[in-house]
């Protein structure tokens, strides 16, 4: 593993996902698990995310879309939630989901669009 991918995908997937989403994974992970976690926090987070190419609210976009396609809606619900911290608005997430539905069905788009409003829930009750 390199340490400074590492540290610095941490450091961009808890502020994108939330510093307690992502203690709580990192936490949970067992012998299994963690290889994972640190292969998607390296990876993913310090060495894809953290490229000057696109900005954080661009790869919010793109991935709820192909999260989205590829309906994985674990995922999709903490990546709806990350978008917002990262400026897209709700109208935005909307319009992917509209775009989606077109692109890879309906039923992908009707699917993105229940799970968020759950997060959007989630979220609206958290800040009350």
């Amino acid at each position: 593993m390199n340490e400074d991918l590492y540290q610095r995908g941490l450091v961009i997937r808890k502020a994108v996902l939330g510093n307690d989403y992502v203690e709580k994974s990192l936490a949970a992970a067992d012998d299994f698990s963690r290889p994972m976690q640190e292969l998607a926090t390296e990876y993913c987070w310090g060495r894809v995310w953290s490229r000057p190419g696109l900005g954080r609210r661009d790869r919010s976009l793109i991935n709820l879309a192909m999260i989205s396609a590829l309906n994985r809606p674990h995922e999709l619900k903490i990546h709806v939630k990350g978008a917002l911290a990262n400026g897209v608005t709700r109208e935005e997430i909307c319009e992917v989901f509209l775009q989606v539905a077109i692109y890879c069905g309906v039923p992908a788009g009707i699917d993105s669009v229940r799970i968020a409003r759950e997060a959007f829930a989630e979220l609206d009750a958290a800040s009350r």
